[in-house]
């Protein structure tokens, strides 16, 4: 499990997904906020949403896999596809760079057009229950379309990755603002409760997303397109054991070693005849 803290690369995936959520963020709730010339609507707020997850995703996709999402990050655990380790990383990294977004959009912003700062509430007489069921299906919709939109083992044309998960995340809230004002993301609705100090039925932004993520990993990973993993493999991969490739890797970097320090310079069959 300790190979991927000494890797450069895990680090690089640790900051990508801080500053990717950071943006997401500062743009997401930047495009909620009041102002009297003109006042939001929700096709501007569903597209600025959807906008800048496509934008992300296109960005440090092949970074960190852009979840931007600590229910995504849970999804993809479950669904055998990253450690234990890189997941909590991950949901830190997620939470730190979302706080960051609102506290520096709530500090450039002037303080009557501050409002809510886009704060996810549970509106419109919705009740708790109500609004997590429809935080389930929201992040339920979300999560299917980015395994089915990344999966490599398709053969098929998959089109672009970024724009399915973008417009995935409109279609969300299209609907979704209504009722909760959409957060299929906990580090999303974390963060302005936080800078605001409103924690008013905040779990349902936590359970919510993170048990349509979990229902929809399972759906897709272990119904619909099940990988041909065995129980072992999986194992290994929640411990985050070193993949084989890179032992291999490192067995023949070892092997070149040695033969080039070896005080045996002559070919082995020339040495036999000596």
């Amino acid at each position: 499990m300790m190979w991927e803290l000494r890797s450069v690369a895990f680090t690089r995936a640790i900051l990508a997904e801080f500053l990717a959520t950071l943006l997401f963020v500062f743009f997401g709730l930047g495009s909620a906020l009041n102002w009297p010339a003109s006042p939001p609507n929700v096709l501007q707020i569903s597209f600025a949403f959807g906008l800048a997850i496509g934008t992300l995703v296109q960005a440090v996709g092949h970074v960190s896999g852009a979840h931007i999402n600590p229910a995504v990050t849970m999804a993809c655990l479950v669904g055998s596809q990253v450690s234990f380790l890189r997941a909590i990383f991950y949901m830190v990294a997620q939470i730190l760079g979302a706080v960051t977004g609102a506290a520096l959009l709530h500090q450039i912003t002037p303080a009557h057009i501050r409002g809510s700062l886009a704060i996810n509430r549970v509106q419109n007489n919705t009740t708790s229950g109500q609004a997590v069921a429809m935080e389930i299906f929201l992040t339920f919709q979300l999560v299917l379309c980015i395994f089915a939109s990344t999966d490599d083992h398709r053969s098929d044309n998959l089109g672009s990755p970024a724009l399915s998960i973008g417009f995935s995340v409109v279609l969300g809230h299209l609907i979704g603002i209504y009722y909760t004002g959409c957060s299929m993301n906990p580090a999303r609705s974390f963060a302005p409760a936080v800078i605001l100090g409103e924690f008013d039925n905040h779990w349902v932004f936590w359970l919510g997303p993170m048990v349509g993520a979990v229902v929809a990993s399972l759906l897709y990973n272990y119904a619909f397109f099940p990988h041909r993993k065995t129980l072992s493999e999986r194992l290994a991969i929640f411990k985050g054991y070193e993949p084989e490739e890179d032992w291999e890797e490192r067995e023949v970097r070892r092997r070149q070693s040695m033969e080039l320090h070896s005080p045996q310079t002559l070919p082995r069959g020339v040495m036999e005849k000596v």
